[in-house]
């Protein structure tokens, strides 16, 4: 039960801040023994996270006439990683370049280039400015985030911020843009469940889809707060002091 809370815990927070939820799997996976961390559990993290952001932008989604217009721009920014990525782990590309040296490396370059990209001045929003070239350029982007440790999350604010968005509507962005692909990870994921014929629907599947969902809308809500505020500097220190660290590990 500690190991799918902390999985949840982890794939929470880091799914949708700017910190990479991969990585810190990876990490996790690499130097603590989960035995709960298999397939079953991980679609179930990812399903959690889901339904987390479906629910909290509940209101933009309803009123889907609306914002129809938007999702069509969002929908079309997240096929480039969808396909990209279905092709990457089709020919198993992805796990050749799953380890610690990349995870160091990645996770502190593109800490940098968040850093330098939060330092743009403000004058375009989510409402009137984000535009079909705007989506495919930060979709684009994102293709980046198949490499462990880049963060799909931080890449489309990164994106966003050098298209000169606020921080909350390059969060916002970036949040929108993770349904069409977490739904997509879900379903690849469910699917793989089933030609296995392995699967197990047991209690820590529903325990783990209802505390990453928890993790998943306390983060959402919290991190939209807080960017009101303050900038994304904390969470590029955090990947500068992650990334370095790594590194000597890795190389030491």
């Amino acid at each position: 039960m500690i190991e799918i809370i902390t999985l949840s815990l982890i794939q929470g927070i880091t799914e949708f801040l700017p910190i990479s939820s991969s990585s810190h799997l990876i990490i996790l996976s690499e130097y603590l023994e989960f035995n709960n961390k298999n397939l079953e559990i991980d679609v179930s993290l990812h399903i959690g996270s889901f339904l987390a952001v479906i629910f909290f932008f509940r209101k933009d989604i309803f009123n889907f006439v609306q914002n129809k217009d938007l999702f069509l721009k969002i929908l079309i920014g997240s096929l480039p990683v969808m396909i990209v990525g279905y092709f990457l782990v089709k020919f198993n590309f992805i796990d050749q370049i799953r380890n610690i040296k990349v995870i160091g490396w990645t996770t502190l370059i593109f800490g940098i280039l968040l850093y330098l990209s939060d330092r743009s001045d403000i004058k375009n929003k989510i409402n009137s400015n984000f535009t079909l070239k705007s989506a495919v350029l930060i979709g684009l982007l994102q293709i980046l985030s198949l490499i462990p440790g880049v963060s799909r999350s931080g890449i489309a604010i990164t994106g966003a911020r050098v298209l000169k968005f606020n921080r909350y509507d390059s969060a916002k962005i970036s949040f929108l843009l993770s349904i069409p692909t977490l739904a997509a990870v879900s379903l690849f994921g469910l699917n793989n469940l089933v030609k296995s014929e392995s699967y197990d629907f047991s209690f820590l599947i529903i325990i783990s889809i209802i505390f990453s969902f928890l993790f998943s809308f306390i983060t959402i809500k919290y991190f939209l707060k807080y960017i009101k505020t303050f900038s994304l500097n904390i969470f590029v220190i955090y990947r500068v002091i992650l990334g370095i660290g790594l590194l000597v590990l890795a190389y030491l």
